[in-house]
């Protein structure tokens, strides 16, 4: 009896967590070529010439992005007692950055329009967005692969990671880099991606 129901049997490849790592990290490669080629690298990266804001916000999405990405790949492998406060730690911060812009203009006259009549704002939101969609479908892919327990974690976690990666690969190329640009512009994609993450991912990812 044993030996038929091991006849069928074959080896299969390991499952690791280095494996989602590589399939994120080619994710993120091309998404970072692709803006390149596409919008090209703001000087101000490389001369010195971007503000200490333009690197503390994108310093911060880019630990808020890794930091993410890192519990959705072990979400993959179900287990007991796991748990990150990271991604939750992180995102609180980066929420801080919206008010902080907020009130740098509240008594600034005409402030408010600072922030509605920024002609870069809607390009930034939706080549943010466009730059997260190789990124969160490598994530969904693996959490597929895998066996998570706790799904609609699993999906805010999805979008709060390539929402955030996905800004901080088309950040390199935005020359906006004022407190309520920054604050308001890019962020606000790691929302919308987060949302979405919660949404689409779950009904894909249950086993």
């Amino acid at each position: 009896m044993i030996a038929s129901l091991t006849q069928d049997l074959a080896p299969v490849r390991a499952f690791s967590a280095r494996d989602g790592a590589a399939l994120l990290s080619v994710a993120g490669v091309l998404t970072v070529v692709g803006v390149l080629l596409v919008e090209g690298l703001w000087h101000g990266v490389v001369d010195g010439g971007a503000s200490a804001f333009f690197w503390f916000t994108n310093g911060l999405l880019g630990l808020l992005g890794l930091a993410s990405a890192g519990a959705v790949i072990a979400m993959a492998s179900p287990r007991v007692g796991s748990r990150s406060d990271a991604p939750l730690w992180l995102g609180a911060m980066l929420a801080i950055l919206p008010i902080v812009a907020v009130l740098s203009l509240v008594r600034q006259q005409h402030g408010v329009e600072v922030i509605t009549n920024d002609m870069y704002g809607i390009h930034c939101l939706s080549a943010s967005l466009f730059a997260t969609t190789l990124m969160f479908a490598s994530l969904t892919v693996w959490l597929r692969r895998g066996a998570p327990v706790s799904v609609n974690a699993a999906g805010w976690l999805t979008g709060l990671a390539s929402g955030a990666l996905g800004t901080l690969a088309y950040g390199i190329s935005c020359s906006m880099d004022s407190v309520s640009h920054l604050g308001v512009w890019h962020v606000a994609p790691v929302v919308i991606a987060s949302l979405a993450g919660r949404l689409i991912v779950p009904p894909l990812i249950r086993w």
